[in-house]
C-alpha cells in the first residue's frame, strides 16, 4: 500500500484546563490512533486548530510529534495561510526531520482568482524540501481550487503529490479522477463522502472522527480499498450518526468531546472555539456506546 493510501487523521491539539498543550494528552491521542490502525498523521491541520497556536507551541508540537511516533507511521505537517511568502518561509524553516510531506490549504479571504492559486502552490513548491498535498476546503476558505486547477499543478511539478478535497462536489472529483496524472492522489477531506469517493478511485480520507474511533473507520477505509463494498457499507451507515454529532457545534468541539468520553484528552477548545454543549456530549456518549 502507498504511504498515504488509507486512513490519514488530522490529530486534534489537546489543551489543559488553563489552554496551555497537554502534551500528555497529545502522547496519549497518537498511541490511540497508531494502535488503531490508521495509516499516517497530519499534525496541525484545522482540527489540530492551528489558527489559535503561537509560532513556539507549533514547532513544539511538531517535535514532539514526530518523536511520539517514531518512524511508526508517515508524518504530515499542515502549514498553510494566506500570505505565500511567509508560507513558504515557514515551510524553508520547518523542522522536517520524521515528516514526510506538507498538507498546505488553499488561501483563505483573499479570495484569490485561480491563477493566483496556481501561482501561490507554484512558489510553496519551488520552495519545500518535501512533498507537498494541497488542500481545498471552499468552506472555509470561501474559494473553490476548480479540477482545472488541481490537475494543472498535479501535472506541472512533480513534488505536489495529491489533494485533500473537501468540496463535497462529485462533479469536481469526477474532473480531477478523469484527468490526474496516474500517480496523483486523491484524498477524502469529508468523513461523510469516504466510501463514494474511494468508490470514483480516492485514495482514502484525511479523517476527524479517526481521532476518536481509529479501529472502526480505517478497517471500514481498507475494506474500500480492496473493493468490499459489501462489508464496508454497514460500517459506513454505523458511523453516519456520529460523525453528524462531531461537527454539529464545529470541529473539533465534538470529536474532542468523544476523546474525553473515553479518556485520552479533556475537551477544551481555545476561544473563539466553545465545547461541546451537554446535550451534545450527551448525544455524542450514546453515539459512542452504539459503536462499541
Amino acid at each position: 500500500m502507498n504511504r498515504f493510501h488509507g486512513t490519514g487523521v488530522a490529530l486534534v491539539t489537546p489543551f489543559n484546563a488553563d489552554g496551555s498543550v497537554d502534551y500528555p494528552g497529545l502522547r496519549n491521542l497518537i498511541d490511540h490512533v497508531v494502535d488503531g490502525g490508521v495509516e499516517y498523521l497530519v499534525s496541525l491541520g484545522t482540527t489540530g486548530e492551528a489558527a489559535t497556536l503561537k509560532k513556539d507551541e507549533k514547532k513544539k508540537i511538531w517535535s514532539f510529534t514526530a518523536e511520539v511516533n517514531n518512524n511508526r507511521v508517515p508524518l504530515v505537517a499542515g502549514i498553510g495561510g494566506n500570505d505565500t511568502h511567509a508560507i513558504a518561509n515557514e515551510i524553508r524553516e520547518f523542522e522536517s526531520s520524521g515528516y514526510s510531506a506538507i498538507l498546505s490549504v488553499s488561501p483563505y479571504y483573499s479570495k484569490p482568482t485561480q491563477e493566483g492559486i496556481y501561482r501561490h502552490y507554484q512558489h510553496l513548491s519551488e520552495h519545500t524540501p518535501l512533498d507537498l498535498f494541497l488542500y481545498n476546503v471552499p468552506g472555509r476558505t470561501s474559494s473553490n481550487m476548480s479540477a482545472e486547477t488541481t490537475c494543472r499543478l498535479a501535472h506541472d511539478f512533480k513534488n505536489i503529490i495529491g489533494i485533500k478535497d473537501a468540496s463535497g462536489s462529485f462533479d469536481q472529483f469526477n474532473q480531477i479522477m478523469r484527468d490526474k496524472p496516474a500517480d496523483f492522489l486523491l484524498i477524502s477531506g469529508d468523513d461523510p463522502v469516504t466510501l463514494p469517493m474511494i468508490a470514483l478511485g480516492a485514495a482514502g480520507v484525511i479523517s476527524v472522527i479517526a481521532n476518536a474511533v481509529p479501529r472502526q473507520f480505517s478497517d471500514m477505509v481498507r475494506a474500500c480499498l480492496a473493493g468490499d463494498f459489501k462489508s464496508a457499507q454497514p460500517a459506513h451507515l454505523s458511523q453516519i450518526e456520529f460523525t453528524r454529532l462531531c461537527f454539529a457545534e464545529g470541529n473539533p468541539a465534538g470529536v474532542k468531546s468523544a476523546l474525553q468520553r473515553i479518556g485520552i484528552c479533556s475537551d477544551t477548545v481555545r476561544l473563539p472555539l466553545l465545547s461541546a454543549s451537554a446535550g451534545l456530549a450527551a448525544a455524542i456518549d450514546s453515539a459512542l456506546n452504539d459503536l462499541g
